[in-house]
């Protein structure tokens, strides 16, 4: 396998003042002729590897060698997380399990956990990537960064870690939940950096403003926001309240974890994909057919590098698009407000909460917290939202009533179906303390 350009080599700058790796900087076709390369060592080491892969190519009748260009990656099947729980618990992996490094295993809250692995090589790879999406968006070496993804049981925090530390930022980890006590860490330690879901930072602007403190007046510069679909909406709200750049970063435990794409600080225009790793494939959510760069529809990712747990082709559930490269060569992908798994259909339509809260941060009255309720009485479907107003608003006074027809009309008109909007006081909506729980479905089961 070609070695990983992970050394960085003088040449433009990036945002925080620093080289940019050299493959950052390649021109696109020598891009190209590296992922297939890397493609073709990938596709060959799941093959011989492991069992599930190969009885799944012999199955629709292709092998490694039938790959001879970028676009024939579409005549392999794709990988689901159902495939990772029937080969629990290590059926994935294609190198032996004494040289797996690390394993991460989910909640298994809908059934068997599903299992992600590392060799060693793999974690060096892992941290280089999110060291360089740090870099990418604004942090500087000696930086203190907060790292408050979760360091549970999957991914998020220990490979936000990884990269920070490599970076050689002071890295600050703190797991969500305890809020109170991070506003004093950010209070006390003054990080410029912080890691974490946009829907906790919310919650940690909240408990600033309760401590009495201005939050627009912290240490902080950027936030590292991902783990959750959020808009460009409230990427304005988070700036706007806290002061900061807001950057998007990108992962999936299965592709790798945090780092497969991070926004650079100079465009903020969505995340740019590190190329180099991971192919990204467009496809009809429906049909599974490829799309055109450009089309909207899930986003697939084919791992280019990683030894211990390849993954061909692997459905995200998260719908997007992919774009031309502007801060780097890399091509970029549209910021990611909805997955597939959070669309309700409403009496035929499908919604997605990011439609909602579009609308909900474009009325001055209304905060951005919500949550939508999904109901049934007789044949027919009920969604009620449930927004809290800002502070200062009197929860049962006109501007209330006013907020609640305003974006019932706005759903209604932009969205296309009926809701009923519920406006409740500041504090009602129980908050995010890592992603936040947007649908509630309590219709019966």
């Amino acid at each position: 396998m070609t070695r990983a350009h992970n050394g960085s080599a003088a040449g433009p700058m990036s945002a925080g003042g620093f080289p940019l790796e050299a493959i950052e900087r390649s021109g696109v076709d020598e891009l190209r002729a590296l992922q297939l390369e890397r493609l073709r060592w990938s596709l060959q080491h799941a093959y011989d590897n492991v069992a599930h892969y190969r009885a799944r190519f012999d199955a629709v009748g292709v092998r490694p060698s039938d790959l001879k260009s970028l676009e024939d990656l579409g005549r392999f099947p794709f990988t689901t997380k159902s495939d990772l729980r029937e080969t629990y618990p290590f059926g994935m992996f294609a190198v032996p399990r004494e040289k797996v490094v690390r394993i991460h295993a989910s909640s298994g809250t809908t059934g068997k956990p599903t299992v992600v692995g590392y060799t060693a090589r793999d974690i060096e790879t892992w941290s280089g990537l999110v060291a360089r999406s740090i870099r990418a968006a604004g942090a500087r070496p000696g930086d203190i960064a907060h790292v408050s993804y979760g360091y549970g049981l999957f991914t998020g925090g220990l490979g936000a870690h990884y990269g920070a530390e490599r970076l050689g930022l002071t890295v600050v980890p703190f797991g969500g939940g305890q809020t109170e006590r991070q506003v004093q860490l950010i209070t006390d330690f003054q990080p410029a950096i912080i890691l974490v879901t946009p829907s906790y930072m919310l919650a940690i602007a909240d408990e600033i403003e309760r401590q009495g403190l201005d939050p627009r007046g912290t240490s902080l510069r950027i936030g590292i926001f991902g783990a959750e679909p959020w808009t460009n909406e409230m990427r304005a709200e988070i700036e706007k309240r806290l002061n900061i750049d807001a950057i998007d970063m990108y992962g999936l435990s299965e592709v790798i974890g945090p780092g497969v794409a991070c926004e650079c600080l100079e465009t903020k225009d969505g995340p740019t994909i590190w190329e180099d790793h991971f192919y990204p494939e467009i496809v009809d959510p429906e049909t599974g057919a490829v799309l055109p760069d450009g089309e909207f529809g899930e986003l697939v990712f084919t791992s280019l590098t990683k030894e211990a747990l390849p993954i061909v082709r692997f459905r995200t559930r998260d719908l997007t698009r992919l774009l031309p490269g502007t801060a780097r060569t890399m091509r970029r992908m549209q910021k990611i407000t909805g997955r597939s798994d959070d669309m309700m259909i409403v009496r035929g339509v499908n919604v997605f909460p990011s439609q909602i809260e579009e609308l909900i941060l474009q009325r001055p009255n209304l905060a951005p917290h919500y949550v939508c309720e999904l109901n049934r009485h007789g044949p027919m479907d009920d969604l009620t939202v449930r927004v809290e107003l800002k502070a200062g608003v009197h929860h049962d006074g006109a501007d209330a009533v006013g907020a609640a027809a305003a974006l019932e009309h706005a759903i209604k008109t932009y969205i296309g179906v009926t809701v009923s909007v519920r406006v409740e006081p500041p504090g009602a909506i129980e908050r995010s303390v890592g992603k936040a729980k947007r649908v509630i479905d309590k219709r019966p089961k």
